[in-house]
């Protein structure tokens, strides 16, 4: 699998620019690069595009029209039992959220791409990237939880069922759909969660900017999304006689040394124009991502204090997070934490299943829940 940078930020912060200006940073550096998005930064260019970077470009609305028709023709016997009828190709337009399943099966074709060291993903705005990212393993679990595989009772005799009616079982042609849709999102979510998948922000340093990234890191961290780093674009010069310019240029610097303290920034300066193309910004040091140091991926460890304490703790890093937008629950062997907008259901590591939740502190940027073992579940000490 090669290795998959996502690009995003707030919205109107240049992601797009930058992606590609990535990706040429990238092939100029030697690497086979391939860049996912939407658009072509380099239609109408005279540039040729290097031959160790490729596009590939999303079209949600073909996508949308092709999925669909393909169930229209596996589910055609059970559409005529029904006494439905199957819509054409020019009746289909995408409905709401075809652009984040289009975005993910190209984010999982571009993992499976042969000869690719390196996939540069240009990503929504963060809030939606976020929720895009977290869609495969959230419908994975509403799939195990609203068609369970153990409930597939009988599965021989369908069959034989569907023999003497003459259609395909609902029940079988419904579990044999939800089992293609579950291989499809456990591909996209290996993607997503492998250890050679990081994320790069793109922010231009000021307030409504560092609102949107703090609300984003939250985000990412609570789905255990490591950032490799931030770009910090159009940055305006600090020398400047001009007031406005000195002004605008002291406040971004403001907010650029408290980025600084919690990744690492590269600086793109301000052109005084918008880039026609990405080569003005490609040969921007530090713009090419470095192979050799991924960042870590920001786990939740299990801390055991049950000597001192008698507690079994779980930490969560939740770098600037907040009493106030928290939420915590526990239901039978799953936690669900909720932050601010984001919310994630996990499960429970085996140790902690045995336990009751005695409490939680928010400390330093940790979330800190303790369990206390339960008597009747721990195994007793000889």
């Amino acid at each position: 699998m090669p290795h998959t940078l996502l690009i995003t930020g707030p919205g109107g912060s240049g992601r797009t620019t930058v992606a590609a200006a990535t990706a040429l940073a990238a092939a100029r550096a030697g690497r086979r690069v391939l860049l996912l998005g939407t658009e072509d930064p380099w239609a109408g260019a005279d540039a040729p595009v290097p031959d160790r970077l490729r596009l590939a470009r999303i079209d949600s609305g073909e996508e949308f029209r092709t999925e669909l028709a393909a169930l229209q023709e596996r589910g055609a016997s059970l559409l005529g039992m029904l006494g439905g009828s199957p819509l054409g190709a020019e009746e289909l337009t995408e409905l709401p959220g075809a652009e984040q399943f289009a975005l993910l099966r190209g984010l999982r074709r571009a993992a499976a791409t042969p000869a690719t060291d390196l996939v540069v993903v240009d990503m929504p705005p963060i809030h939606q990237a976020l929720t895009t990212l977290a869609l495969p393993a959230q419908l994975r679990r509403y799939l195990a939880r609203l068609l369970p595989a153990e409930r597939q009772a009988a599965r021989a005799l369908r069959p034989v069922l569907a023999q003497l009616a003459g259609v395909p079982m609902p029940a079988q042609w419904l579990y044999e759909t939800a089992a293609r849709w579950d291989e499809e999102l456990a591909a996209v979510q290996a993607v997503v969660e492998a250890p050679t998948t990081r994320v790069r922000l793109v922010a231009e340093p000021g307030p409504a900017a560092d609102a949107a990234l703090r609300a984003g890191t939250l985000g990412l961290a609570l789905y255990e999304l490591p950032v490799q780093d931030l770009v910090a674009n159009r940055l305006v010069p600090q020398d400047s006689a001009d007031p406005w310019l000195a002004g605008l240029a002291a406040q971004q610097q403001t907010y650029l040394a408290e980025w600084e303290r919690e990744t690492p920034v590269v600086p793109l300066a301000h052109l005084g124009r918008d880039p026609e193309r990405p080569d003005a910004l490609a040969a921007a040091p530090g713009l090419a991502p470095d192979p050799a140091a991924p960042a870590p991926r920001p786990g939740w460890t299990v801390e055991d204090r049950l000597a001192d304490d008698g507690v079994l703790v779980w930490a969560v890093p939740l770098p600037r997070a907040r009493k106030s937008e928290l939420d915590l629950i526990r239901r039978s062997d799953e936690l669900l934490l909720a932050v601010g907008p984001y919310r994630r259901t996990v499960s429970l590591p085996s140790a902690l299943r045995r336990c009751t939740v005695s409490g939680a502190a928010l400390t330093d940027g940790v979330l800190r829940v303790r369990f206390t073992p339960d008597p009747q579940l721990w195994p007793r000490s000889r």
